[in-house]
């Protein structure tokens, strides 16, 4: 299998249930439309970043591409460009519940299967002195909504509706669910 994708924590889910893989992040970019639907959004995200590996002499390989948005309020948040950002994206979420989407993609031999995972996760209240102080941890910066609910907001999450791999950027049992519609072995 090659992981479209450099997230640490994706690399760390597969090593998790043994599958081996090699790292090839995709070239392209994210596309962010608030008139697209959080569920086709992270597809065709997912879809656009397995083809770009795979397009690249990797047909004979399985190629994974992923993505994963948080929504609240008709607004869809990806990985915040800066502090300010996560700061706003955090105001926005703590004390409220908002869906966690991760579209997952699978190319193989010119063979395309791509699902999404929804997550709903209430947060507690955080003040603004907790919110800059999370946002100091650096932690917040490189995921969507602005958290990582297996690092320090992890205090914040009361409730979870759903699959906690996918929170975390990779929802397994989907990834197992197609990878035997696909009808491939992964080892």
């Amino acid at each position: 299998m090659i992981l479209a994708s450099s997230s640490p924590r994706r690399q760390e889910l597969l090593q998790q249930i043994g599958i081996k893989f090699e790292v090839i992040p995709s070239d392209c970019e994210e596309i962010m439309d608030a008139d697209i639907s959080p569920e086709d959004l992270v597809m065709g995200n997912a879809l656009k970043k397995a083809r770009d590996v795979a397009c690249k002499s990797f047909y004979r390989d399985v190629v994974l591409g992923a993505d994963t948005v948080v929504a609240i309020d008709k607004k869809i948040f990806g990985k915040p460009a800066s502090e300010e950002e996560a700061k706003e994206m955090l105001l926005t979420i703590a004390g409220r519940s908002h869906d966690v989407y991760t579209g997952i993609s699978l190319v193989i031999n010119n063979k395309e299967y791509c699902d999404y995972s929804k997550t709903t996760v209430k947060f507690t209240k955080m003040s603004e002195k907790e919110i800059l102080d999370y946002i100091a941890t650096g932690e917040p910066l490189d995921k969507a909504g602005a958290y990582g609910i297996q690092g320090k907001a992890a205090q914040y999450v009361e409730e979870i509706r759903g699959c906690y791999f996918n929170i975390v950027g990779l929802p397994l049992a989907l990834l197992k669910r197609m990878v035997n519609e696909a009808g491939i072995e992964l080892k």
